[in-house]
């Protein structure tokens, strides 16, 4: 047990007075109480507290003074595959087409992570990656950015029915889709991790 000095006394009283949290203060009474005599296990009944916590805040204290008596902060990435910075490295290699706005394969970014970790890893957690750092998934557009209503709206009153003349066929409803909105478009748009996703930067 390290026994404090009187000056190291006056400051842990001191620091009672300080703005801290509850934790920090009642690990510094601990200490106090240590200092005027009282036992671990004594100290453990008067504070309600547990042995061990009361054995710990004496072992901080003694390899790092008041500031060690602070409790650490809880949450946070402890089981993060790389850090921050280094998932900022990588995803610069994937910046500039994205930048450009290009479609990137999540594919090929996905074997880069894996391989940059050194094992593999599950598709969200890729996708969790490029929202931490603001990318975005581009979903299919509804409809065509330069669409003329007036020639759409024409074509439904007429089309349909040109149609069915030109081809001798009995009147039935013809499906009929203009080239923006063709499945094939919209598929290869708006694929999942299965295919292609569209990823740019927001």
């Amino acid at each position: 047990m390290v026994k404090c000095g009187k000056a190291e006394v006056r400051r842990l009283k001191t620091a009672l007075r300080w703005k801290m949290p509850p934790e920090q203060r009642q690990r510094v009474q601990m200490v106090l109480l240590r200092e005027s005599g009282l036992t671990q296990p004594a100290i453990a009944q008067a504070m309600g507290v547990s042995l061990s916590t009361v054995n710990r805040a004496h072992m901080a204290y003694d390899h790092g003074g008041i500031k060690a008596l602070k409790p650490k902060p809880n949450g946070g990435r402890k089981h993060e595959n790389m850090s921050v910075a280094k998932e900022k490295a990588l995803l610069a290699q994937f910046a500039k087409a994205a930048g450009a706005g290009e479609m990137l394969n999540i594919h090929d970014l996905k074997a880069a992570y894996e391989k940059a970790i050194g094992h593999p890893t599950s598709d969200s957690t890729v996708y969790n990656l490029l929202n931490r750092h603001g990318w975005r998934k581009l979903m299919p557009r509804p409809f065509h950015p330069d669409r003329d209503i007036k020639a759409q709206n024409a074509f439904k009153k007429s089309g349909f029915v040109l149609l069915s003349g030109m081809l001798g066929a009995p009147r039935r409803p013809a499906v009929v889709v203009c080239g923006s909105c063709s499945p094939t478009k919209r598929g290869s748009a708006g694929s999942t991790i299965r295919g292609r996703a569209g990823l740019q930067r927001g």
